[in-house]
This record gives C-alpha cells, sequence and structure tokens, in this order.
C-alpha cells in the first residue's frame, strides 16, 4: 500500500465503529468511514474531546455537531502546500490528505522531467493536486463540474504561492471538455482524473463509474502528448480494483506509447495503530 508519513498538520488518530478520529491542525474531528468494520477500543482520550462529529442519517446525508467553537475555515499545510479546510455537507472537509502520495510522485515527476510540463487535471475538486503540479512547475489546465469547488481552488493555489503561475481554471462537464479539446488538437504530457463513482455534471449529465471509465480512458489517451510522462486514475468506489485499472490503463496506453502501470491502494497510517487504513486506489500509467 502507498502511502505518504510527511504530514504535520493532518493525522489519522484512530479508527475503529465505523469512525475516524482525526486532527486537522489544531482540530479534533470524528467522521464515518465505512472501511473501519473492526471495534477495538476507543481508549484514546480524544474520542471523548472531538471538535466536531459527523453523525450519518439512516435516510441519507447527515449533519455536523459542532461541540466546541471551531473556525468556519481554517489552513493545514503539506509541506510548501497549504490548503483551506472546513467542515462541509457529507463529512468532507475539501482535502483527501491520503492523496499527499499522489500529489508528491506527480510533483517529482515533473520537476525531474527538465522541461515545460503541460498537465490537465479532471474532476479536480478543490485542486490539491492543481496547486502541488503548479508548485513543482508545471502549466495546468483544471477542471471540474463544480463552480463552487473550482472557486475553492482558486483561494488553495492563492494559499499556496502559486495563483499567479499558469493555469486554467474551467467550471465544464469533464467528458465534454476532453472532447472539445481533441478537437482542438491540445495534447498534455499528464492527466490526472479522480472520477466520482456517481454524479452529474452541470447540464444534468449522469455520471456513474463502472459505466464510463474504459471509454472515458480511451478519449484521454488521445489527449497524451508523444512525450507523456503519467496518466493518473484515482478511485474510491469498490467495485474498481486497482488491477481492473491497471488493466485498464495498460491496455488502451501501453500499446501505443509503451511505459509500464503500477497499481495499488493508498491509505494513512493510524498512529494509535501502527497500521495503514486503506482509502481508495490508484493505477498509473509511466513512461
Amino acid at each position: 500500500m502507498r502511502y505518504s508519513s510527511s504530514w504535520k498538520d493532518y493525522e489519522l488518530i484512530d479508527c475503529s465503529g465505523g469512525e475516524r478520529l482525526e486532527r486537522w491542525g489544531g482540530v479534533i474531528l470524528i467522521r464515518p468511514d465505512p472501511q473501519v468494520i473492526w471495534n477495538t477500543p476507543k481508549t484514546h482520550p480524544l474520542w471523548n474531546k472531538a471538535d466536531a462529529v459527523y453523525h450519518r442519517s439512516n435516510s441519507g446525508g447527515g449533519n455536523w455537531e459542532i461541540k466546541n467553537k471551531i473556525p468556519k475555515i481554517w489552513q493545514i499545510k503539506y509541506n510548501d502546500l497549504s490548503f483551506n479546510v472546513k467542515n462541509m455537507g457529507f463529512k468532507h472537509t475539501g482535502v483527501f490528505p491520503e492523496q499527499a502520495v499522489n500529489w508528491d510522485y506527480t510533483a517529482e515527476l515533473i520537476r525531474s522531467a527538465k522541461r515545460p510540463v503541460k498537465a490537465l487535471n479532471l474532476f479536480a475538486y478543490t485542486g490539491a493536486a492543481t496547486v502541488a503540479c503548479l508548485k513543482a512547475g508545471a502549466e495546468v489546465v483544471h477542471v471540474d463540474a463544480s463552480k463552487g469547488m473550482v472557486l475553492w481552488a482558486k483561494e488553495n493555489a492563492l494559499s499556496s504561492g502559486v495563483a499567479d503561475r499558469k493555469v486554467r481554471w474551467i467550471v465544464d462537464d469533464c467528458i465534454k471538455f476532453v472532447r472539445r479539446e481533441i478537437r482542438r488538437g491540445n495534447k498534455y504530457d499528464i492527466i490526472i482524473m479522480d472520477p466520482p463513482s456517481y454524479g452529474r455534471g452541470p447540464g444534468g449529465e449522469v455520471w456513474k463509474l463502472e459505466d464510463e471509465i474504459y471509454n472515458f480512458t480511451e478519449l484521454c489517451a488521445e489527449l497524451l502528448s508523444d512525450k507523456a510522462l503519467m496518466m493518473l486514475i484515482n478511485s474510491y468506489t469498490t467495485g474498481l480494483s486497482p488491477s481492473v485499472m491497471k488493466y485498464i490503463l495498460a491496455s488502451v496506453i501501453s500499446p501505443k506509447l509503451g511505459g509500464r502501470v503500477d497499481s495499488d491502494e493508498i491509505g494513512l497510517p493510524v498512529t494509535r495503530s501502527g497500521l495503514i487504513l486503506p482509502c481508495g486506489a490508484s493505477a498509473i500509467w509511466h513512461r
């Protein structure tokens, strides 16, 4: 399993009974996690001292119970990156800390290329990967269907000191955008996609990952330059295993551009147990 050990402002303190006990800067949160199916004793004292707890509703969704006064928005840092976080609906905070291992890998690839690199970040959310690529020196096109998420990503770029770098912020359905880019003849050295399991575009377009991922990967492959460095697929869908994503990338890209594909779970180290909590999967085609 791949994971980053470089976090200072984020810590997965413990996990048990379907919940995570986490530190986000100076804020302690308890959030649900369906992967946490064990019921080890919750003896850590912070289980009873969390600043906020997210409670799921039986009818779907849920709500935050704020126990202590916390900022509406606060910042956490990862190495030289800064992110604005807040308590959002459906348990989220705006950052997926397990993705740090992919930010590091992509940034190192950009720096080691020693040439101009153009990256495309699809389903780009609040832009952590975008900011990491900009900080490493790449030109980036950031695409997400949510205007609010793109605005948040711009704020993260400003906080990280890269708002003045070469970046285009696009609010659009990712499939439609990729098709237009193919018609325009644009090419990218790096493509990152973090597609949702299910979602809707700004025009009501329905996205279901298992139905769309292979065809969409084929489309994206048409945007890879002759000197492409990487294509990364992230997934939080349990039905889409690392091996399946590896097979997709290997069958679509490798016959044209060679290279190799690696895939694995990504996770977070748990301070209390010393174990690694699986938090999703990634497959990476690289030159």
